[in-house]
């Protein structure tokens, strides 16, 4: 479950603040009333305090009332929810679960085929993190606890192992609940057991219950908090008094003292010793090679709620592992080009931008983060520093990307290739499997293409296809049909075409069986240099967009083999943002509504009769011209209601008869976290990623999809898809890969999936969240134009284009000097013009953290605010201006279109009608407002009767 933001409950507070205020004024007056009352006749008196009890009653009836359907509207329409998951689909995405972490465990290392290990034996199992393994992630990566979760011990029991339970006792006894690592408390401990805790008799009863031993090492993550890289700013080294478990700069992806120790006490007791890592973030993992007893080693990404069952199943070899590394593991973490510049820079010119926000994480001064690097980002720099001799390979990668071992053998060969129309390559690759056990494998195919010395950077192997074979008995083989395009492999040059370039040359097909190690390879000759200033697949002429975000920054180049690479990856020694880029930096600080008024503009048509209603426009083009006088029926209340409430749901607007839609968070499942209801929770998008099948990323969009209209719920936010741009970003278990071609295909499939259901994914975080240090704090995100669109922006052009994605989710941080929420080249040019994006574009989280306001996203290409209740700057403004009127007319179409074409307007959906809870409210004022006639039925009865005795008292008195 997502953790409570207690700023958000006293803003909900503030708002029904009035309404309360109202009540209790009603109450005060009406207490006034009765007390004074006292000095009338009995039926004056009866009648004041009757009606004043009446009065309080209705009072308070209208200010429930007023709060429900105001302020606390979507909060009751996503906690009264509608509908539950079945057993049929909840078993199928356990099911899943199991399949994707079947694909997804990497075998790395396998010395001596220790691995499959002999069915039902019994196995000794170390490390603390074996009762305490990562399943997912914080955040909107949280899993659902409403599921069973299967354990890791528990996992190795189901696939027939006998588990030594008293080392299982031991580690529970020690610490049963794993430190807390939350959005916004993190506690970085890692409660290993010092040796001097394992007793003699205990490591003497594990060598007699068995000769092999498997030790866990687990590493997790989550959002708005990055990885530590220097543990002894964030924790202590509170395991033991004899020694520091951690050094000044030692990191949280490498092991630990008292780690180290346990492995050496395994190591020393074991021969056969096998090493499962378990976590999303690439590991330090060299010190494997220092023991020979480490035979094998595994990669178990968050595994979700049923995951661990493969582990089992591919420890005895029930399973084949044929996952494949969706990073590169580098012996030495910190000595990759990003390092330097990953973390928390701070400006020291912007002090006059500086803003006071309630929120963790948030407000205070801009801060900036330079992408050095540029495109040579993971696999992509090593590959290339090694062709170009600047480094040597062994001794600076330890796993390359796209690797991973196998039970049994393959052989690869590209049976045949050819090249259509001089444009379009197609690549058949026959697999073969040369060994004696079934499995699967995976077909990678890179390019390398020509590089001058000096002109556009270009890595020197680049992922391009790839596919997956289906299972292969002993001596069977498959041949895979691979197609990409000369397009695919162009190179952006910012400098001087300002377009994508093909360059005449040679270029090098290569099938590898990772990104480092070449299996077959075929060439071919580009005659002639091609400028695509459209490509086939754009909407319109692609030119440079981003030279805003390209700043004074010396970037990583290639020439003369990486002559730079010393001052280009150094940390940043200029803290200043350059003038020109602070002319176009705005928060609330200097944001001037007038920037976007137009006075050519005419005010658009509001509040017309036309007696359309939404549904009417399902199915048609988002240009067909019927939209007009549909849209022509919206007040400026409805478009303002329309982009201020988007937070897990687009709002009812009752002038063009739009039902209210629900949208839920989850990149690894769907949770509405209002209800309690939600999925079981899926592995990790590195296990997906790991797996390197699309059918599966497919499946679980299907079932994502399936579960959501069994919830009522037609907007899903998801698949996270930044770049792993470093290991210590706590959200790569949320993204999938380092490699942009891997990312797109796996969420295009993911999205086509969901979509089938008329579930629509938002694709977050757009663009260029990848680390979670300041990223509410104003962070001036740098890089050149190149690395943008190859890298940061590819996988999401994937998925919009190959996917057809709906939605789209901003995110916090500035590309440069603008906000990506408000930014209109990143928002329109790129997103719709370019790529032909048609749907809605949602922020992030909406807390305005003083530079959010829907004022300047929306005229930039925004639509819809992640909130649920008013915060100010959420509200549009200035809606008498027609240019405002204009742009909130485009976001509410945007809007409109997207919900139009989703679950929400099936049949099915439609036949619910209005959320239970109003049809629940409705019930109760009409019974309330039966109940207030009656009682003032009552009163004049009861008042006459009272008057007429006083009266006949009154004559009876005087008669006397």
């Amino acid at each position: 479950m997502l953790d409570i933001n207690w700023d958000d409950v006293k803003n909900v507070i503030n708002l029904v603040l009035p309404y309360l205020i109202f009540f209790g004024i009603v109450l005060l007056l009406a207490i006034v009333a009765i007390i004074i009352a006292k000095k009338f006749s009995m039926p004056k008196k009866f009648m004041i305090r009757r009606q004043s009890i009446i009065a309080i009653l209705i009072a308070l009836m209208i200010a429930i009332n007023l709060i429900a359907f105001y302020p606390m509207n979507t909060i009751l329409t996503l906690a009264s929810g509608r509908g539950t998951i079945s057993d049929v689909s909840l078993e199928r995405a356990e099911h899943l679960g199991e399949d994707i972490a079947r694909e997804g465990i990497v075998l790395l290392d396998n010395d001596e085929d220790l691995l499959p290990l002999e069915n039902n034996s019994q196995i000794n199992v170390f490390g603390w993190a074996s009762t305490n393994p990562i399943y997912g992630g914080t955040g909107s990566g949280s899993l659902s606890d409403t599921h069973h979760t299967v354990s890791l011990i528990e996992g190795l029991n189901n696939a027939g192992f006998e588990v030594n339970s008293e080392l299982s006792d031991f580690y529970t006894s020690y610490n049963d609940e794993r430190p807390e690592v939350g959005m916004f408390e993190q506690d970085w401990t890692l409660p290993e057991p010092p040796v001097n805790e394992y007793s003699d008799e205990l490591m003497e009863n594990a060598e007699e219950f068995s000769d092999t031993a498997v030790i866990v090492l687990s590493r997790g993550g989550g959002e708005h908090a990055d990885i530590p890289t220097d543990l002894s700013e964030v924790t202590y080294n509170d395991n033991t008094d004899d020694y520091s478990d951690f050094e000044e700069g030692d990191h949280y992806l490498s092991i630990h003292e008292t780690e180290a120790q346990m492995i050496d006490m395994v190591t020393s007791n074991f021969d056969n010793v096998v090493l499962v890592y378990n976590g999303s973030n690439a590991f330090e993992l060299e010190f494997t090679e220092e023991y020979d007893q480490i035979k094998s080693v595994l990669w178990v990404p968050a595994a979700g709620q049923t995951g661990f069952n493969a582990l089992g199943e591919i420890l005895n070899g029930e399973i084949n592992p044929s996952g494949k590394t969706a990073d590169i593991f580098t012996r030495d973490l910190t000595a990759t080009p990003d390092h330097n510049n990953f973390g928390d820079f701070e400006y020291t010119n912007m002090n006059e931008y500086s803003v006071d926000v309630d929120f963790p994480g948030a407000g205070g001064v801009p801060t900036f983060v330079n992408y050095v690097e540029g495109i040579y980002a993971g696999y992509h720099f090593y590959e290339t520093a090694d062709a170009e001799g600047f480094l040597d390979y062994d001794e600076h990668v330890l796993y390359p990307f796209g690797y991973g071992l196998s039970y049994t053998s393959f052989d690869q060969e590209i049976s045949d290739w050819n090249i259509e129309d001089d444009e379009t390559i197609t690549v058949d690759v026959t697999v073969t499997n040369t060994g004696d056990i079934e499995g699967k494998d995976v077909v990678e195919l890179y390019f390398t293409p020509p590089y001058t010395d000096g002109g556009i950077e270009k890595s020197e192997v680049n992922l391009v296809a790839f596919e997956k074979t289906d299972v292969l008995e002993p001596g069977a083989s498959e041949t895979l049909n691979l197609t990409l395009t000369k397009e695919d492999m162009a190179s952006y040059d910012y400098e001087n075409e300002a377009a994508y370039v093909f360059e005449e040359g040679d270029y090098t097909l290569s099938i590898r069986s990772d990104s480092h190690t070449v299996i077959d390879e075929a060439e071919f000759t580009q005659d002639e240099t091609v400028v695509y200033e459209q490509r086939s697949t754009d909407e319109i002429p692609v030119t440079n967009q981003f030279d805003f975000a390209e700043g004074d920054i010396t970037y990583l180049s290639r020439e003369n083999g990486f002559e730079n690479y010393e001052e280009a990856t150094a940390a940043p020694d200029d803290y200043e943002m350059p003038e020109e880029s602070l002319s176009m930096f705005r928060n609330e600080t200097n944001f001037d509504f007038s920037e976007f008024f137009d006075e050519s503009d005419e005010m658009p048509t509001t509040e017309a009769n036309n007696g359309i209603d939404l549904v009417e426009m399902r199915g048609l083009d988002y240009d067909d011209p019927a939209w007009e006088p549909l849209l022509d029926q919206l007040s400026t209340g409805d478009m303002v209601d329309l982009i201020a409430y988007g937070g897990y749901q687009t709002p009812a607007v009752k002038s063009v008869g739009k039902v209210a839609t629900v949208d839920l968070d989850g990149p690894a499942s769907i949770n509405n976290n209002f209800t309690g209801v939600g999925s079981a929770g899926l592995p990790s998008a590195v296990m997906m990623a790991n797996s390197w099948n699309v059918d599966l990323a497919h499946a679980f969009g299907d079932s994502i999809g399936e579960m959501a209209v069994e919830m009522g719920v037609s907007g899903w936010y998801a698949p996270a898809m930044n770049i792993h741009r470093s290991a210590f970003s706590g959200r790569n278990f949320e993204y999938y890969s380092e490699d942009a071609v891997l990312s797109g295909k796996m969420a295009a499939q993911a999205v086509l999936g969901a979509k089938e259901h008329g579930v629509y994914s938002y694709l977050k975080h757009y663009a260029m969240n990848d680390q979670e240090e300041n990223r509410n704090q104003m962070l001036a995100t740098w890089s050149n134009e190149q690395a943008i669109r190859e890298i940061y922006l590819k996988p999401f052009e994937i998925a919009v284009k190959d996917g057809g994605a709906q939605g789209i989710m901003s995110s916090f941080n500035y590309i440069g000097p603008i906000w990506a929420g408000a930014s209109d080249t990143l928002l329109n040019t790129v997103l719709r013009d370019e790529w032909g994006f048609r749907g809605m574009v949602l922020t992030d989280y909406f807390s305005g953290y003083g530079y959010m306001d829907a004022n300047m996203m929306v005229p930039n290409g925004g639509d819809i605010s992640l909130a649920t209740y008013d915060v100010g700057a959420n509200m549009m403004e200035n809606t008498d201006n027609p240019s405002v009127v204009k742009n909130m007319r485009t976001a509410s179409k945007n809007i409109l279109y997207t919900t139009v074409n989703s679950y929400a307007y099936s049949d099915e959906a439609l036949s619910m009608g209005m959320p239970t809870w109003q049809i629940i409210a409705i019930v109760v004022d009409v019974v309330v407002l039966g109940v207030i006639i009656l009682l003032e039925v009552l009163t004049f009865r009861k008042y006459n009767k009272l008057k007429s005795n006083l009266v006949t008292t009154r004559d009876n008195s005087s008669v006397s």
